[in-house]
């Protein structure tokens, strides 16, 4: 598939962003830090793209917890992104979704979108349905939120996130 003149541009310019400063948190409440393998995927996946970890938590699904987090983290001048894992079933405790949604400026459907035609091609078929990851900007950082398992963290770094990152600040800082 040829990439169009206009995104070939905003990717050549989206290169002042090639490293990216990141806050990777884990919302669980069966994961520990010693359990816990997506979030450990996720840094592991950023820095190897030469990104940086500024910060990393592992917190319970408590939607005033994580909001309180993000909130925190959206304040600091080391962090141009926020990546979520865990909280993003139909559970009721599964409420990443409902804590972090009010913060974005602008919400990316077609993240969420695309996360979920490419779970059901190659990885779970018609349960992906039941994913509610989303993407957003906020204070004009990108901010994800993933489901937990470490397959969907591992096809939505590699197929989207990593690829994407850069242009996806550029876009919104500019």
């Amino acid at each position: 598939m040829s990439v169009p003149r206009g995104t070939q541009e905003h990717r050549k310019d989206a290169q002042r962003y090639a490293s990216i400063r990141a806050a990777v948190l884990t919302v669980s409440d069966s994961r520990t830090t010693a359990t816990d393998e997506s979030g450990p995927l996720i840094r592991e996946l950023l820095t190897s793209g030469l990104h940086t970890i500024t910060q990393a938590d592992l917190l319970p699904n408590d939607e005033e917890r994580v909001r309180g987090t993000v909130v925190a983290w959206l304040g600091r001048e080391d962090v141009d992104a926020i990546i979520i894992t865990g909280g993003t079933g139909l559970g009721s405790r599964d409420r990443s979704i409902e804590a972090v949604r009010p913060l974005f400026d602008k919400e990316i459907p077609g993240f969420g979108e695309l996360f979920r035609l490419l779970s059901f091609q190659e990885q779970i078929g018609s349960s992906s349905i039941l994913s509610r990851a989303t993407a957003g900007s906020a204070r004009g950082k990108v901010v994800v939120v993933l489901p937990g398992s470490r397959a969907a963290v591992e096809l939505a770094m590699q197929r989207i996130i990593l690829p994407e990152l850069p242009h996806l600040l550029r876009e919104i800082r500019r």
